[in-house]
């Protein structure tokens, strides 16, 4: 199974695993299948950016692969910025605002309502977030995921 694939299988898997988990208490073996309950899912809190991030797999500050939750939290969005990778996003609720170019324009960003898949190009300078309600998107690309802020050229 590739890396994507897995990625939406693990999102799947968070999606029923409470349930599920009840239905019946079967030992996995560790070999075969790794697995996170909701409960056991680290959320690291980034106040500043009005955001939270929990890594499911992979290391985003690391080269390689990586998949990771992120949640805006209402009335909060970035400013214009970029990333060096394509970096790829499937909203798992709520409706995440997407704009685009160098301007700060979130009246003219897009609403994507949960289900809806994004792909940021590498380099491509956007700026997203939440408004009236948290927006929980899973996250997956290449790392290192780093952002750099959009810095008009000087005149």
């Amino acid at each position: 199974m590739g890396f994507i694939a897995r990625c939406i299988s693990a999102a799947a898997l968070l999606a029923v695993a409470s349930g599920a988990a009840n239905a019946q208490n079967v030992a996995l073996d560790p070999a075969a299948v790794a697995f996170m309950l909701p409960d056991q899912i680290k959320w690291v809190d980034n106040p500043a950016a009005g955001n939270r991030t929990a890594v499911l797999q992979g290391d985003p500050t690391k080269t390689g692969p990586y998949a990771m939750l992120l949640q805006w939290l209402p009335n909060h969005m970035s400013k214009p910025h970029f990333h060096p990778n394509d970096r790829r996003f499937i909203v798992v609720s709520g409706t995440w605002w997407v704009g685009s170019g160098p301007e700060f324009k979130p009246d003219a960003t897009v609403p994507l309502p949960a289900g809806s898949s994004v792909t940021h190009f590498a380099k491509g300078v956007h700026y997203d977030g939440a408004k009236a309600e948290q927006a929980t998107i899973l996250v997956w690309g290449e790392g290192p995921a780093t952002v750099t802020p959009f810095a008009p050229p000087p005149k």
